[in-house]
């Protein structure tokens, strides 16, 4: 009997000493780490998890605009539990930023709820938007788009409701100077969850659908194999008269070449051939390999080039995927992926990068060593000994 006490009292000894060894190494591990930037100021958002951000000049003045995930968190300016909707901030003095108000957004935990992208435009830029106004454009949830008038950043008001009843919502872009917005929309008669609809926002009051796109096999109506999802476009403009589009987050990745014009302007019924209408290129990766994010980067000086006879200016999309595990673990590493479009109806990857392992223990530097120890220390915290 005194030999099981003196066990007991040596496995919680052992243990409490592994649980003090151990806090360093844990500080270690969770403690923030910079490289060639450093921390100027921070504001802990009410406790909601940041997840898209947009910092618009307003005024003089330089406001953030943040989108949650779903989740609740009491907002101290009101006294009040509100579900995770959008942030905003007076970042004019980085050193110091300012919480003005919160907007609250859908009920829900995670991607189900919040509010979690968010676009401004200044109505002076907008072809029609009111001059002294500014407008911040978010998602709701994954049901709705909204425009809000936040031309007092400090009293947010709701203008109007873009579409609603959908059945997803996610990475939106909105051209300022034209007001011509891709929304990331689950529209519910369409074959999959993500497709891309365009509306014309340059009278944020009124907005006017343009159409709907997506992949052939996407559409009402079709048959076979759906491919996978949008995750996001980004736009050139007019200018450029480009749009870039991912899908497939995480694998199977597409990354598809618009031409703007005839997007905007072309046939709109959603058929086989409209939607391959405006395309250019399209190139898909590995089936390993998603397409989470494109940007495209133009116009390139190359110095190695500079001598050569031709091919010295080259055009480039930036494309990444999406990790789903953490530490390296259950897929394939994910990396930023650099594709040359200067023949855009040939894409080409020609480079990629990632977090190099060795550079600082990427793949363990969150794991919890000595589970069995750790574990033992939680029992012993909770009062339940060995």
């Amino acid at each position: 009997m005194h030999q099981r006490k003196w066990l007991a009292c040596a496995c919680v000894l052992a243990a409490l000493a592994v649980c003090a060894a151990q806090a360093p190494a844990q500080e270690r591990r969770t403690r923030a780490e910079s490289k060639d930037m450093r921390l100027l100021g921070h504001h802990d958002l009410q406790a909601r998890s940041g997840y898209h951000p947009a910092i618009i000049e307003q005024n003089g003045r330089w406001i953030a605009y943040v989108g949650h995930h779903g989740g609740r968190a009491l907002n101290p300016l009101t006294g009040v539990v509100e579900t995770n909707g959008t942030s905003i901030l007076d970042v004019t003095d980085p050193r110091n930023p300012r919480y003005l108000a919160h907007i609250p957004g859908e009920e829900g935990e995670g991607e189900a709820g919040g509010a979690q992208m968010v676009r401004a435009c200044n109505g002076r830029v907008l072809p029609k938007g009111d001059r002294a106004k500014t407008y911040l454009l978010r998602t709701f949830g994954l049901s709705a788009q909204e425009i809000w008038d936040v031309t007092v950043p400090e009293q947010p008001v709701i203008l109007t409701t873009v579409e609603k009843g959908l059945r997803d919502t996610h990475k939106n872009w909105w051209e300022c100077d034209t007001g011509i917005a891709y929304l990331v929309s689950g529209v519910r008669d369409w074959r999959v969850r993500r497709i891309m609809q365009v509306w014309d926002l340059s009278d944020p009051a009124k907005p006017a659908h343009v159409r709907g796109h997506g992949l052939p096999g996407h559409q009402t109506g079709s048959s076979g194999a759906i491919p996978p999802f949008l995750h996001g476009a980004t736009s050139s403009g007019p200018q450029g008269n480009r749009v870039y589009v991912a899908y497939g987050t995480n694998r199977d990745g597409i990354v598809q070449i618009l031409d703007r014009k005839k997007l905007l302007e072309g046939p709109k019924e959603p058929t086989v051939e409209n939607l391959l209408h405006p395309q250019v290129a399209r190139l898909d990766m590995p089936a390993f390999i998603g397409a989470h994010t494109t940007l495209a980067v133009t116009g390139v000086d190359v110095p190695e080039f500079a001598k050569d006879d031709r091919g010295q200016r080259r055009d480039f999309v930036f494309l990444v995927n999406e990790a789903f595990r953490n530490e390296c673990m259950g897929e394939v590493r994910n990396m930023a992926y650099v594709v040359d479009v200067t023949d855009e109806k040939n894409p080409f990857p020609v480079a990629n990068f990632q977090v190099p392992e060795d550079s600082g223990n990427f793949c363990s530097i969150g794991k919890s060593k000595k589970s069995l120890a750790i574990s033992n220390c939680r029992a012993i915290r909770s009062g339940d000994t060995p």
